[in-house]
């Protein structure tokens, strides 16, 4: 498994795969190749299908200006290796190409060349799954973000400090900033509504509401194209701050005891990234917010003084449970469903926490064994299903709109 530093990745939103990626392959691109005349960048599959919702055009023109860039959408024709696929060619003034890559954008803002060889450093942790990971604490006595010190080192702590500093600025950003967000949804922002709610009401509703509103708040930055982390995603990037915030208010925690829970947080979702995939194009929303929901829930047990068999069984409950979870964004934007998405998970990780520590931590169904069925549910789904904004929500919202027959008797 890689570096948690590879997992979190600070950067702008609205999507990991559709705009962090492509801009990362962008840079490289740019700095790699001679100087051209233009550029050509063809996007294929679920980057073409989705790509404007994304601002993906945006992402891989950017690096190249002031030269003129060429988008060429091909959202029915896909590389090889993977959904999110797009070719870079440098040209000449006669058109002629004189320089050309290959890159695949695979989730969280990581890139794959034609190769297959993924960017970044290689393996850091030795783990093949979660099974290792717990025989290797209790053997030694260990939590498992203790694991992050003895294969990263202490230089790994003053990170996940800049990355819980990073969450918690977009959180404050969202909680200040109202209006609507960008794009033809007209989708208004509610994260300071209902914080201000939130704290008109008491008890359980009153922490219920909170969550939400955190959650909220860094969703709508991330579909505002504002500055978020990568947990595992952009699309998926309001649970775990939101989670982590929400208990840090309540319990008085310190920012270390966060940082721990981050370290936590960070080698659930490795095990998922190595064993199955956080790319919604690939295996739907489940591989985005149900490894968002299983790194918060894990967290969130640990905070709450959960013991490993316990913080692996509230991950495995976080993952378990969306299951079968589409990834069908309304117009391709990282709005609807996307954003209450968030909200509901982050409630979802602490429930599934609270479900864990009621336990001894023993149950019948490994957290491993959950990644490998999140992994062949997302291959066995359509490609509709997959971010490609032509099945589930996307599609019945396009027919409604349009006025399409047999939609009588249907709910709204």
């Amino acid at each position: 498994m890689k570096s948690l530093r590879e997992l979190y990745r600070i950067g702008l939103g609205p999507s990991s795969s559709h705009t962090m990626g492509p801009r990362f392959a962008a840079e490289a691109f740019a700095a790699a190749s001679p100087p051209a005349a233009r550029l050509r960048v063809s996007l294929y599959g679920s980057l073409a299908a989705t790509g404007r919702g994304h601002l993906t055009d945006r992402a891989v023109s950017e690096p190249f200006a002031p030269a003129p860039v060429e988008i060429v959408w091909l959202p029915e024709r896909s590389l090889p290796r993977h959904p999110n696929g797009m070719r870079f060619e440098a040209l000449d003034e006669s058109g002629n190409v004189i320089a050309a890559r290959i890159v695949y954008s695979v989730g969280g803002g990581a890139l794959l060349d034609e190769n297959g060889k993924p960017d970044g450093g290689g393996d850091v942790y030795p783990y093949a799954g979660m099974r290792e990971i717990l025989d290797e604490t209790e053997r030694d006595g260990l939590l498992i973000w203790e694991l992050a010190s003895r294969h990263e080192g202490q230089a790994i702590w003053p990170y996940l400090g800049s990355i819980w500093k990073s969450m918690q600025g977009t959180i404050a950003a969202g909680l200040n900033t109202e209006g609507r967000l960008p794009g033809t949804l007209n989708v208004p922002r509610k994260a300071s509504a209902y914080h201000a709610r939130a704290q008109s009401l008491a008890g359980y509703f009153g922490q219920t509401a909170m969550q939400f509103a955190y959650a909220l708040a860094v969703s709508e930055e991330n579909a505002a194209g504002g500055e978020v982390v990568t947990a595992p995603t952009c699309g998926a990037c309001g649970v775990v701050p939101a989670v982590l915030f929400f208990l840090q208010q309540q319990s008085k925690l310190s920012d270390e005891k966060i940082h721990h829970a981050l370290g936590t947080a960070g080698i659930i979702g490795n095990v998922v990234k190595r064993n199955a995939s956080i790319s919604g194009a690939e295996v739907g929303c489940q591989g985005e917010v149900g490894t968002a929901c299983a790194m918060a829930a894990g967290a969130a047990a640990q905070l709450l003084g959960g013991s490993v068999r316990q913080i692996e069984y509230a991950a495995e409950m976080g993952l378990e449970h969306h299951l079968g979870l589409t990834c069908d964004p309304i117009g391709g934007y990282v709005q609807i469903p996307c954003i209450e998405r968030n909200a509901i998970a982050a409630v979802r990780a602490v429930d599934c926490a609270v479900y864990a520590l009621l336990s001894d931590g023993r149950h019948i169904v490994s957290f491993d064994e959950v990644v490998r069925t999140m992994w062949e549910t997302g291959r066995d789904m359509k490609a509709g299903y997959r971010e490609t904004a032509q099945g589930g929500l996307a599609k019945i919202h396009r027919l409604r709109k349009g006025g399409a027959h047999g939609f009588q008797g249907m709910g709204s």
